[in-house]
């Protein structure tokens, strides 16, 4: 492809990215964010897919098949934490108002300086390889681009500087870091126009990477089956496809997978957009699931693309790390090829932006300013300002970091696979984890403590790992990397103590995190924390319970002015008036007003103000040198955070007491309804039993009068009448005994004799008893019983009482003539069934549970008014209820209603229906 064209696209591209950040700022200065939004925030956290992903996944995959996933398996089983771990670092983030990785370990154990310090070099050694490992990808796929098909083995060869397009690619990503992260010198302030570049960085290195793949598979061969199938077919690649072992064992997919685990959180451009970037911890909810999302759909295809790389270039001319631009560079598809480069050049950019203003924030705040802090007379300082001389200091490490990683990539990373290149940072990172972890969790984690598990966790890290690497290129001597130091084989750099039997990578972790974990425990179960150091702790491990407000750290004396005086050196004085307005009373007079005591809640909001601009050790430094007298005492600060705790108590309990309260007042107003709904069936009940006593009772009178006032009557007409009034009686009779049994039974077992029945015998006699009902209302009756018993227990009145009452039910609901009443009695498993089935116009659907209740009646049958006092069913319910029975009615799919019964079997044969 022509040169010109290769070098002027990274040039446009770029061009396009800042235009999207500027768009992007503009649009968060009139108040319309794009950043405050959960799917730009996990495209962001993307930045975790670097060149590493884009090329050196392939290259892995063709080595050691898919094994590759391991360092995609660890971030996704970190998001399913991210709710309970990274929520609350977000949170200690936003209330201490810390910057980077270091600042949050110097916070946490005491805002110490050297702590800080410590960390910054880690990190700066650390990740200096995984920038050169982007810079090396880059300068690769030039090349590749450049002069495929020839001289793709040395694709990136030693030329002149001048003639090296990494060094310009490494000045050109230089020179727009500083664009993209140097405008604000408070490292708090968000760099929204970053935040939305990686964002879009993120979806053209994922389209990129889906093209190729989907071009390798679909249209270069015939689907993932043909590229399997070919494979399957040369028994030298057949094993790319097994779950077999990487280098060293199954421990490596282990230590692999816990490497990266590490790496989503620790990897300071990762704390950068997803810590010191987040608009809103909500947004984790998405990202928990969408991020691993991505991270599947951008590693679809890296299998295939380099099982087909592997079936492609068969002699081995072509680095499988350059497979993704190869393949269609073969194919003479350049357009694709362009499409593709960009991706990497994107996966590659979007890393070292974020990376290096990560860094140059850590640099700035945790080596650089406390030195010019003791330095703070000389000329230079007066001459620039503090504001402007960080800012130009944040643009010189940004160059001296990108310049370092080149320089690493020149001197030790073209001897390297990409993938083994980043696996060193990782190892690096991960010795954060003890000092963080332990340090958000355990109260009792110490600055000694954190401090021993780091050096000694960096020391075994840079003897295991970043000597060996500069020995294999020839910048050391291979004596001691192969006998030991001095000859002693058990000090061997890859077999530590005689631990021989893993890989490099898993050798360093395991060795490294046992001395750091180690260390930070043991040292702090041994030694005493500081009084800032248990203030710290606290807040940090009770972060959940604390606010900005909830601490005051000063009980001496410094004035207004003074922290006016202090604050505008570092933030300008238009912020620093900003910050004082809520403190000043409105009317003061400047004169009077700097003159007075400052409050502690403005010492101490002066102090995290400072922190986003010098780190918190720094601002600790500085606030320490206004403030006349002593901090207060861990006793002093408890008693405050004690005070705050009885508050937040008192009002979790006013507020679980409020739910309470609620939740009882909505009882009461649902046992209110059902009240007024039992008064009104109760009134009901009173009105329809009044009507039916009336009745009787009026016939009674009425023929008893006539009886009395005709003592002639004939003997037909008066018998006729006296059998009217017994009829009457009856009919009066029965519905207070009713009454008078509904009372019975409520009151419990009472009188009742228990024994074993056999339900047929029952059915039958009660049967018996109203047929002469059944005859009346000329309709029939169905028994279908067994031969064979079905024993029950329990009282034979109150049975025969059910099922008369159950029958009586069902005659008065069918028509004269209709019918007929099935009854049916079987056994149902340990229970025995009795069905009731009726021909009348069955049960509205709204009705079947209320029909059991006391005083209930339907209003809405076919006899336009209800029939019967309302008590038998209810009466049926209870009897059943008291024998351990159910009882419950259904619609029939003909016609009519069913009542089903269910006792429990007392022993015997099932008994089985004719």
């Amino acid at each position: 492809m022509p040169e010109w064209l290769i070098i002027i696209t990274p040039f446009l591209y770029l061009g396009l990215l800042f235009a999207i950040a500027y768009a992007a700022d503009k649009r968060a200065d009139s108040g319309r964010s794009l950043v405050n939004n959960p799917y730009v925030y996990t495209l962001s956290i993307a930045v975790y897919c670097t060149a590493w992903t884009f090329y050196g996944s392939v290259g892995r995959a063709a080595e050691d098949g898919v094994s590759f996933l391991t360092i995609y398996l660890g971030p996704t089983l970190m998001a399913i934490l991210w709710w309970l771990v990274l929520r609350k670092m977000i949170r200690i983030a936003k209330q201490h108002r810390i910057t980077s990785i270091a600042d949050l370990i110097a916070s946490r154990y005491g805002k110490s300086m050297l702590l800080g310090g410590l960390a910054t070099f880690i990190a700066v050694v650390g990740i200096t390889p995984y920038i050169a490992l982007q810079l090396k990808a880059v300068s690769a796929s030039f090349e590749v681009l450049l002069t495929f098909p020839d001289g793709v083995e040395s694709a990136a060869g030693m030329t002149g500087l001048i003639a090296d397009k990494a060094f310009w690619v490494a000045c050109l990503l230089a020179v727009f870091t500083i664009l993209f992260g140097t405008r604000n010198i408070d490292a708090t302030e968000r760099l929204e126009g970053m935040v939305v570049a990686v964002a879009f960085e993120s979806i053209v290195k994922l389209l990129a990477f889906l093209a190729v793949g989907i071009f390798v598979t679909f249209l270069l061969f015939e689907g993932p089956g043909d590229i399997v199938g070919r494979i399957q077919a040369q028994e030298d690649l057949r094993e790319l496809l097994a779950f077999r072992d990487t280098a060293a064992g199954y421990g490596s997919w282990l230590a692999l997978t816990l490497v990266s685990m590490a790496a989503i959180m620790f990897l300071p451009r990762q704390f950068q957009v997803t810590v010191v970037e987040n608009v809103n911890e909500d947004h984790l909810r998405t990202a928990a699931w969408l991020f691993p999302l991505y991270l599947l759909l951008i590693n679809l295809f890296v299998l295939p693309i380099a099982l087909a790389g592997m079936l492609y270039f068969g002699d081995g001319t072509v680095d499988p790390d350059n497979f993704v631009l190869a393949l269609p560079l073969a194919e003479g598809n350049e357009l694709l090829a362009m499409f593709v480069y960009l991706g990497g050049f994107s996966a590659a950019t979007g890393m070292v932006i974020v990376a290096t203003i990560a860094l140059a924030i850590m640099v700035s705040n945790d080596l650089v300013m406390p030195a010019l802090l003791r330095m703070r007379h000389l000329p230079v300082i007066e001459r620039v300002g503090l504001r402007r001389l960080i800012i130009y200091l944040r643009r010189i490490i940004i160059v001296a970091i990108v310049m370092l990683g080149y320089a690493y990539f020149r001197l030790i990373a073209e001897t390297y696979a990409l993938v083994s290149i980043g696996l060193i940072s990782f190892v690096a990172v991960a010795q954060f984890a003890p000092a963080i972890l332990l340090g958000m969790y355990w109260k009792g984690a110490s600055r000694p403590g954190a401090l021993t598990g780091l050096v000694l966790g960096f020391v075994v890290w840079l003897y295991t790992l970043m000597l060996p690497s500069l020995a294999d290129p020839g910048w050391l001597p291979m004596a001691p990397l192969e006998d030991g130091p001095f000859g002693i084989g058990f000090l061997t750099p890859y077999a530590l103590f005689g631990l021989d039997d893993m890989d490099p990578i898993t050798h360093a972790l395991f060795w490294s995190m046992l001395v750091n974990v180690g260390g930070v425990v043991l040292v702090s179960l041994l030694t005493r924390q500081s009084d800032m150091e248990r203030i710290q702790a606290t807040l940090f491990v009770d972060v959940f319970l604390r606010s900005e407000q909830d601490t005051r750290f000063w009980q001496g004396n410094a004035t207004i002015g003074d922290v006016e005086a202090l604050l505008a050196r570092f933030v300008g004085e238009e912020r620093a008036a900003e910050a004082l307005a809520a403190y000043v009373p409105a009317g003061d007079e400047a004169p009077e007003a700097s003159s007075r005591q400052a409050p502690p809640e403005l010492v101490n909001h002066a102090e995290r103000l400072l922190s986003g601009t010098i780190g918190s050790a720094s601002a600790r430094v500085m606030i320490s040198s206004i403030v006349k007298g002593e901090a207060l005492t861990f006793e002093g600060v408890m008693e405050i955070l004690d005070a705050t705790s009885r508050a937040i108590e008192y009002s979790q309990q006013l507020e679980q007491k409020s739910q309470q309260l609620e939740q009882a007042t909505s009882e009461l107003r649902a046992a209110n309804e059902r009240l007024k709904e039992l008064d009104q069936l109760k009134d009901e009940f009173v009105s329809m039993v009044s009507h039916e006593l009336r009745t009787p009772l009026t016939s009674i009178r009425a023929f008893g009068e006539i009886l009395l006032n005709n003592p002639d009557m004939e003997e037909v007409q008066r018998r006729e009448f006296l059998e009217v009034v017994v009829r009457e009686s009856e009919r009066l009779t029965r519905l207070i005994n009713q009454v008078l049994d509904l009372s019975k039974i409520e009151s419990g077992w009472g009188e009742w004799q228990l024994r074993t029945l056999d339900l047929a015998a029952v059915v039958d006699e009660a049967a018996a008893a109203t047929s002469q009902l059944f005859s009346e209302r000329e309709v029939a009756l169905d028994l279908q019983l067994p031969d064979s018993p079905c024993p029950v227990k329990g009282d034979g009145d109150r049975l025969i009482q059910l099922v008369i009452n159950l029958l009586s039910n069902a005659v008065k609901f069918t028509e004269p003539g209709q019918g007929p009443v099935t009854v049916q009695l079987r056994t149902a498993g340990s229970w025995q069934e009795l069905r009731v089935t009726d021909s009348g116009p069955g049960i509205p659907d709204h009705e079947l549970e209320r029909i059991f209740d006391k005083f209930h009646q339907i209003n809405d049958q076919q006899a336009g008014k209800p029939k019967g006092s309302g008590l038998g069913l209810a009466i049926c319910k209870r009897i059943t209820d008291l024998h351990w029975g159910a009882i419950h009615a259904e619609n029939s799919d003909s016609a009519g209603a069913t009542f089903i019964v269910q006792l429990p079997e007392a022993g015997g044969d099932h008994c089985d229906v004719n």
